[in-house]
């Protein structure tokens, strides 16, 4: 009974003492909270975004972003040539790079991981797979990377996760690692309760200028109530994906916070497998993008706080277009009545959504857009979902003929909105499996076009194409929202992004 006592009296202690540790230094840590989770920390794998947002904080590459811009300058490079011909990028190493377990940072590490991406084929590898030949080690500080066709923007992938160097020493040729990531960016991970909550603390061997804060703890909410609650009781200095647009517009009304919005290429979507009956058909998938109101998604649902979305290529990126066509029930009702549907014998479909990954609002959203389907009188649609781990399970497997997905850049060209989801190879990445000789032409001429004006002619007609076979549905763009404390500085929203948890510090 005593020894239990002493027990119970040392974790009170400990606690006790670690409140005190925060209390007397409260400028030494920043505590963001969020309701997204973390899959996987290894650059090979990781591709939805919190996920890549801590490894760019944790990480970086041979080329990185200039921040609040989308200007590319050197980051672990010192300086690189590219061939005439534009097929060959020979990258110059700064001297002396470590990671944060003192392993060298060296062209032997980018051209393991280089060719580790590509082995291992996870999610984000088609944007090295799709477009590398080779890579070579020249010597320990020049790096030279070989592609199957000019690219005008490759150096663009390169500044994303994809593209870092792992320590060939422990993260293994043949699998993805799942354990404590070796940082060669300005933070380390230094505590990591999975699903609970990351501790982030400087990495002494950064190249670069030093983290802004000695800790940085990230907390995971369930849900935007949590989050909600947290924020306005002090558990959190700052709140980022993702409060209720209705939570939102209230701390902006709280002179006790300060708020951050700004415009984001973020968009939602819905992706069709086109080889799941019945969306194997076109003209199906097009009665339905006939029935989405995406108007009343934007008022109803986010209060205004999002744009309806009428292609896959985001307002703000060149060569965007609205192809899609708005609400109109008459003719989704013709072409359903054309292929044999009646209110006798309806369309029978599954819309599948997950309940937490893209915030608390995403039931609601499913239910309007059920709703949306079923005023046509001729569809009978039903709602399903799954937890993100097991969500991406099933589109990787085809599980999911209909369901819902979001989509943040790897790069910020028009290129990184339209070959992911409709060139053939890589669609069945995204779970749509979408494929049409034209349009591989269509992308590949883009990627081979260097001028502006001609890309652009090429994206109208890819854009076209797109409406015309629905493998999407594009729905909204979004907006950047970040609640915080009036004594947090360093906020950035990022034209790419990426939040800067190593800018973050308290006044």
């Amino acid at each position: 009974m005593v020894k239990s006592i002493s027990k119970y009296g040392v974790f009170v202690l400990l606690i006790l003492m670690s409140m005190m540790v925060f209390a007397a230094s409260s400028k030494d840590y920043v505590i963001v909270g969020t309701t997204d989770k973390f899959t996987s920390l290894d650059p090979a794998k990781a591709y939805e975004y919190l996920s890549v947002n801590l490894i760019q904080n944790i990480m970086t590459g041979l080329v990185t972003y200039v921040p609040g811009t989308t200007q590319i300058i050197p980051g672990l490079a010192d300086s690189w040539n590219i061939s005439q011909d534009g097929l060959t990028y020979t990258f110059y190493l700064k001297k002396g790079l470590k990671f944060s377990n003192g392993d060298p940072i060296n062209a032997q590490a980018f051209k393991y991981a280089f060719d580790r991406v590509i082995k291992l084929g996870q999610d984000p590898s088609f944007l090295l797979s799709d477009v590398v030949k080779g890579t070579k080690a020249i010597d320990d500080t020049t790096f030279e990377i070989d592609l199957k066709y000019p690219f005008a923007p490759f150096i663009n992938i390169l500044a994303f996760t994809v593209a870092y160097p792992v320590d060939p020493k422990v993260y293994p040729a043949d699998q993805v690692y799942n354990g404590m990531p070796i940082s060669s960016g300005p933070y380390i991970v230094k505590r990591w309760v999975r699903d609970v909550e990351m501790e982030l603390a400087p990495n002494p061997n950064y190249y670069g200028d030093p983290a802004k804060t000695p800790t940085i703890l990230i907390k995971l909410y369930q849900d935007a109530n949590s989050l909600y609650l947290a924020l306005l009781g002090g558990e959190i200095d700052l709140a980022y994906r993702t409060l209720l647009p209705q939570q939102f517009a209230q701390i902006q009304q709280n002179n006790k916070f300060t708020t951050y919005v700004g415009q984001s290429p973020f968009m939602r979507f819905i992706v069709f497998n086109v080889k799941q009956d019945p969306f194997g058909n076109a003209k199906i998938r097009e009665a339905l993008a006939y029935a989405v109101n995406r108007h009343e998604i934007e008022s109803k649902i986010f209060a205004g706080q999002v744009k309806p979305l009428y292609t896959m290529i985001p307002v703000g990126i060149w060569g965007s277009m609205n192809v899609m066509p708005s609400q109109d029930i008459a003719k989704s009702v013709s072409i359903l009545q054309s292929l044999g549907y009646s209110k006798d014998k309806p369309l029978n479909i599954t819309l599948w959504y997950t309940p937490s990954h893209y915030g608390s609002t995403e039931a609601d959203l499913v239910l309007t857009l059920k709703n949306q389907f079923e005023s046509t009188g001729l569809i009978k649609c039903n709602v399903n979902y799954a937890e993100w781990a097991t969500y991406i399970d099933y589109w990787n497997k085809g599980v999911m003929g209909m369901f819902m997905l979001g989509w943040y850049p790897d790069y910020f060209d028009p290129d990184d909105f339209v070959w992911p989801f409709l060139q053939s190879s890589a669609s069945p990445l995204m779970g749509s499996n979408y494929s049409n000789p034209t349009m591989d032409q269509l992308l590949t001429d883009a990627r081979l076009v260097s001028d502006e004006a001609g890309r652009t002619a090429l994206y109208d007609a890819v854009q076209k194409l797109m409406a015309q076979d629905v493998p999407y549905i594009p729905l909204f763009q979004g907006e950047q929202q970040i609640a915080a404390k009036p004594e947090v500085a360093g906020v950035l929203l990022d034209p790419v992004q990426i939040f800067r948890y190593y800018l973050l510090y308290k006044k």
